[in-house]
C-alpha cells in the first residue's frame, strides 16, 4: 500500500482520573464543568453533565467497593465531546436492565438515577461484572450530534502509575482510504519509563502517527521509528483493519499485546523484540482474519495479558470506550502506566 488519504479519528488526551472519596461528588462537578465549557457546552448542557457525574460519584461512595471518575475531552472527526467513565471493583449489578428502569434502587436514594443519566448523555453505556466490578460511561457531544458510526469503531483509555499526572502510554486510530482499500489504522504506544519524560515520547509517537502517510503498518512503525530518534524510545504496535477483507494486519516491537478475540477466543497477532527510536529490528507483519463481532485489542505491558474474552460476556457489544474501561479496570497492573485501544467491528 502507499500513500493514503484519510483523516485522524480519534486519540489519545489528557484524562483527570478522579479516585472515590468523600470528596469526589463536589471535585467531579468542579472538574466535569470546566471540562465541558472548554469545549463550549451551552449552560443548560454542562448542568446535565454536573447531574451526571454528581450520580457516578454518589454510586461509587454508596455501593462500589472501591471506584474512580475519569474525564476527558475525547475529539473524533473533527468534532469534540466530554466523556465521563465510572469504574469499580464490584460488587457489580445483578439486573442492570432493572438499574436502568426509573425509581430502581439499592438503598432507596439513588438521586437521579442511572436510567436518566442514560436521558441526559448523547452516549451511554454500561457493562457490569458480577462480584467484580462496573464501568459507566456518559458523553455529551459540543453540538448535541453524535457521529455516525463506521463498520468498526474504535477507542481507548490511559492511566498513569500511581504519583504521576501524566502517562506514557498512548493511542490514537485514523482513517485509510485509497483506491485499493478503505480501514482504519491503530497505533499503540507505551513510551520507556514513566512521568513527564515517557510522556513526551508518548507526544512525538502520535505526532509521527498523524504525519506519516503511510498505511501498511511496517511503514507506519517504521515513521514511528524516524520520529522517535532522540528519546528514550518505546514499545509500540500499528495495525490497519481491513473492511472489505476482513482481516488485521500487525507490526509491533517492544511488549505491546495484541489479539483479535471473537466469542470465547482469542488469536494472538505477535510483536518482535526492539525499541521503537532506539533499536528496530526489520518490521514484520501478521494477519488474522477479523469478523463481524470481532474486537482488536492492543495494550501495554501496564495491563496483564492473562484475560480471556470468555471472562468478559456481552463486552465486545459495547461502545470502544466501555470496553477499553472494562478491561483497564480488570486487567491493570497497579504500579505501572496502563493503556488499551480496542477496536470492535459491529455486526451488519
Amino acid at each position: 500500500m502507499g500513500p493514503v488519504n484519510g483523516t485522524l479519528v480519534t486519540e489519545a488526551g489528557d484524562v483527570s482520573w478522579l479516585r472515590s472519596d468523600i470528596a469526589l461528588a463536589a471535585a467531579a462537578r468542579r472538574q466535569a464543568a470546566q471540562l465541558a465549557r472548554g469545549i463550549c457546552l451551552p449552560e443548560e448542557r454542562v448542568a446535565r453533565v454536573e447531574l451526571c457525574v454528581t450520580e457516578m460519584a454518589t454510586n461509587l461512595l454508596k455501593y462500589a467497593h472501591d471506584g474512580s471518575l475519569a474525564l476527558r475531552v475525547v475529539r473524533a472527526r473533527g468534532n469534540a465531546a466530554l466523556e465521563c467513565l465510572s469504574l469499580d471493583n464490584g460488587p457489580g449489578i445483578d439486573d442492570v436492565e432493572r438499574a436502568l428502569r426509573d425509581g430502581a434502587s439499592a438503598s432507596g436514594t439513588l438521586g437521579i438515577g442511572m436510567g436518566a443519566i442514560g436521558r441526559l448523555a448523547d452516549v451511554f453505556g454500561v457493562h457490569s461484572l458480577r462480584g467484580r466490578g462496573t464501568v459507566v460511561c456518559a458523553r455529551f457531544w459540543a453540538d448535541g450530534q453524535v457521529p455516525a458510526a463506521g463498520p468498526v469503531e474504535a477507542g481507548g483509555l490511559t492511566r498513569p502509575i500511581s504519583g504521576e499526572q501524566v502517562c506514557g502510554d498512548t493511542w490514537a486510530v485514523r482513517t485509510v482510504d485509497t483506491a485499493g482499500s478503505a480501514g482504519l489504522l491503530l497505533m499503540m504506544c507505551d513510551g520507556l519509563g514513566h512521568g513527564p519524560l515517557a510522556a513526551r515520547v508518548a507526544d512525538r509517537a502520535r505526532e509521527a502517527f498523524r504525519d506519516s502517510r503511510n498505511t501498511s503498518p511496517t511503514a507506519v512503525l517504521e515513521d514511528l521509528h524516524r520520529g522517535l530518534r532522540g528519546t528514550r524510545g518505546a514499545a509500540a504496535a500499528i495495525a490497519f483493519i481491513d473492511f472489505a477483507g476482513r482481516r488485521v494486519q500487525l507490526s509491533g516491537a517492544g511488549n505491546i499485546t495484541a489479539l483479535v478475540g471473537t466469542g470465547d477466543t482469542r488469536t494472538g497477532l505477535l510483536s518482535l523484540p526492539g525499541i521503537v527510536g532506539v533499536q528496530l529490528p526489520r518490521p514484520r507483519a501478521f494477519e488474522a482474519a477479523f469478523p463481524p463481532g470481532a474486537a482488536l485489542v492492543m495494550h501495554s505491558d501496564g495491563l496483564s495479558d492473562r484475560w480471556k474474552p470468555a471472562d468478559f460476556p456481552g463486552l465486545f457489544t459495547q461502545d470502544p470506550a466501555v470496553a477499553a474501561g472494562q478491561l483497564l479496570n480488570q486487567a491493570a497492573v497497579r504500579r505501572d502506566d496502563a493503556g488499551i485501544v480496542v477496536a470492535l467491528h459491529r455486526q451488519p
